[in-house]
């Protein structure tokens, strides 16, 4: 890949590409936020043809006449594809695809890539804005450790190394705390499959009661609802913002044997029921948990196809058996946009044990999601291809992925999750809750089977 233009670029505006560093953004820096670069760090520019229009807010309300119960409808419905990107012309774009995606291209005749209009939809609460702007010259990261940080979920909007990047991912905003319904099926390569169905309430601290401190990211409560052999378990999860200072920890309530334990292995490879091992517990929403058996090198940004604005496949009036496809899902409900992404590397260290030795993920300059990750096998071959479709949620201000898909290529089968097109209920955004209902003893309590 070619990332001198923004190398260069990047350097100009004093962005240096260090491994790690331990000061926080000068008061200059931090005062391009808002005027040259967007609020959250993005450039506010758009590219020089024109195909990447400028940030002007992005998209902070819905449709007129728009209700919860509709989900969210997509607001360029009307457009059709500028190009379609198939195993025939893949090597013309080459240059602005991921090497999972192309590899996607190559091995599936029926995966393709619909590529549309690009839209700088994502968008967050100006207190949101404001908080990252004031913490912005506060916090610093030095060997994993996060320093200063009192909340923002824009802890590094200038980022100088991977570890800061993924950070941006890791904390960003999802509402304050929500309660959501959602399905995913892992699909084998012969086309048989399965629904696995999900209830998650995510809090995060401010809105605990009573609050809770700084170092904790989120806490996580969910219980599965289908198929019978699942239905009854419940997790639990405190994450830590700071996972180099203080692990994980996790509970599952077992329906089978109606008791608790902790679960010390629910993070990263180790697998989650229901998903015959196609997606690792760190790779939940692109990529979460902690990023210490990784070495993590911000490669820099560019301008590259990725899942956006994918409203379409969402749709309310679309069945589940309308989605999935042999090896993927129907290509033609997926939506791709040129956007700038910062792309990261992240190498396993020596000594430390993990199934994937190498992964590239593709955070959306303007979100911070991960929308691509490419990850690779302890031989360095290409396995597996996580695509995360980009959605604004736009009642909530809430950036947020309308489908995650985990692809492997070793044996074509596939993993489609976030699903939300059957759900009746809505999801519920700014969910409080007390702190003594995310504990062990409240996970017993709630077993109900």
């Amino acid at each position: 890949m070619n990332f001198k233009p923004y190398l260069i670029a990047a350097a100009a505006c004093g962005v240096l590409l260090a491994a790690s560093a331990a000061s926080a953004l000068t008061a200059a820096d931090a005062d391009r936020l808002g005027k040259d670069l967007t609020p959250s760090g993005a450039e506010k520019a758009g590219n020089k043809d024109g195909t990447i229009p400028p940030w002007n807010g992005g998209l902070v309300k819905p449709p007129a006449g728009w209700t919860p119960e509709q989900g969210y409808t997509d607001p360029f419905s009307g457009e059709k594809p500028t190009v379609v990107i198939n195993a025939a012309n893949a090597e013309q774009h080459k240059d602005r695809l991921p090497a999972g995606l192309m590899a996607l291209l190559k091995k599936y005749p029926n995966f393709s890539m619909p590529v549309y209009p690009t839209h700088r939809t994502a968008a967050l609460p100006k207190a949101v804005y404001d908080q990252a702007r004031a913490e912005a010259t506060k916090i610093t990261i030095d060997k994993g450790h996060i320093e200063g940080r009192e909340g923002s979920t824009i802890p590094f909007p200038i980022p100088k190394s991977g570890e800061e990047a993924i950070y941006n991912h890791l904390l960003r905003y999802a509402g304050g705390g929500f309660e959501r319904e959602h399905v995913w099926f892992p699909v084998r390569a012969n086309g048989d499959t399965y629904k696995v169905g999900l209830i998650e309430r995510v809090v995060f601290p401010k809105n605990f009661e009573p609050a809770q401190g700084s170092n904790l990211a989120f806490a996580f409560y969910a219980w599965f609802t289908t198929p019978a052999t699942l239905d009854g378990q419940v997790y639990l999860v405190h994450e830590p913002s700071d996972p180099a200072r203080e692990a994980r920890s996790s509970w599952i309530y077992n329906a089978g044997l109606r008791r608790v334990r902790r679960a010390p292995d629910f993070a990263y490879d180790n697998v989650i029921d229901g998903t015959e091992g196609m997606r690792t517990t760190d790779q939940y929403y692109g990529f979460n948990g902690a990023i210490d058996r990784y070495d993590w090198k911000l490669l820099g940004k560019k301008e590259m196809y990725v899942p956006y604005n994918t409203y379409r496949i969402g749709d309310k009036k679309l069945k589940y058996a309308e989605i999935l496809d042999k090896n993927t899902v129907k290509s033609d409900l997926m939506r791709y946009e040129l956007h700038r992404v910062w792309v990261i590397e992240a190498t396993l260290k020596a000594g430390e044990k993990h199934v994937y030795a190498k992964r590239t993920f593709y955070l959306d300059e303007d979100s911070w999601m991960v929308l691509v990750e490419d990850a690779y096998d302890t031989r360095g071959q290409l396995w597996r291809v996580g695509v995360h479709g980009f959605r604004q949620n736009y009642d909530a201000l809430v950036p947020n992925h309308s489908i995650n898909v985990w692809h492997d290529l070793s044996n074509g089968s596939y993993m489609a999750g976030n699903l939300e097109n059957e759900v009746k209920r809505p999801i519920k955004y700014g969910l409080s809750a007390k702190w003594s209902d995310f504990q062990s003893d409240a996970l017993r309590r709630a077993g109900t089977r």
